[in-house]
């Protein structure tokens, strides 16, 4: 047999390389040819660790998009979280922490491609599933309330304006199942807007229906949402959709 190198790719995606047995090779040296053989080895064996290693992980880490019933509200806004992307139409990965992360994560980018630049406009963060969606009895929590965003910005994803509600983040009680985080855009139209003193006591039970009415805005110009749940509930496989949750539950915060 002349001086060589045999590899093989095992079942479980390994590299496995040994040098070949020449009658000349003294035991205990390595010719110079076996050196080069056994990087190159070596390097493919690195990357094989590398390309096939990690599989099980990405396959913990799905983006599952809303079912159709939810799906309808996503048009034309995009909410875009750190490492996530635009979250628009998504239930949260329960995968590297984000259903924890997001609930300490700052405000997202919200872009509005559709927006005109000489219009206004007012952006409105909601959970209509306070303290859960079987039981909306805090509907709607109000997580985000911005006023006189230019257009131009809108576009961009710079809410610039007047924050009459500081964004909060996503933060579902434990054992209350998933929540719906609707974003709305509306067109202010020259409009002064305003909450009222109660408004401001209390983010909870928000009337937004009537808020609305008061500044006579019509339907919004954009909106999406998205779904999570407590990153403590990873463990429950209840459906996005489902509302099995028990019955007494703590205020979202």
């Amino acid at each position: 047999m002349s001086d060589g190198l045999t590899c093989c790719l095992s079942s479980g995606a390994r590299l496995a390389c040994h040098p070949s047995l020449s009658g000349s090779s003294v035991l205990g040296q390595v010719p110079e040819s076996w050196t080069m053989r056994l990087a190159v080895a070596a390097l493919l064996l690195g990357l094989t660790m590398v390309v096939t290693g990690d599989e099980g992980d990405t396959d913990l880490c799905v983006y599952e998009a809303l079912p159709d019933n939810d799906a309808v509200l996503c048009t034309g806004l995009k909410v875009s979280y750190p490492e996530l992307g635009n979250l628009g139409c998504m239930v949260v990965p329960e995968c590297n922490n984000y259903r924890q992360k997001i609930t300490y994560w700052t405000e997202p980018i919200v872009k509005f491609p559709g927006a005109l630049d000489g219009a206004t406009y007012i952006l409105l963060m909601v959970d209509p599933d306070a303290p859960s969606r079987s039981s909306p009895k805090a509907r709607f929590w109000r997580h985000w309330l911005v006023t006189d965003i230019k257009g131009a910005d809108m576009k961009k994803g710079k809410i610039q304006g007047q924050e009459l509600s500081p964004y909060q983040p996503p933060s579902p009680p434990a054992q209350s199942g998933f929540h719906r985080y609707q974003f709305f855009v509306y067109l202010q139209e020259g409009k002064t807007i305003s909450l009222l003193p109660k408004e401001n006591k209390t983010r909870g039970s928000w009337k937004m229906d009537r808020f609305l009415s008061r500044f006579h805005l019509g339907e919004p110009e954009a909106s999406t949402q998205f779904m999570t749940q407590n990153y403590q509930d990873t463990l429950n496989h209840q459906a996005p959709g489902g509302s099995s949750e028990p019955e007494a539950k703590p205020e979202p915060k």
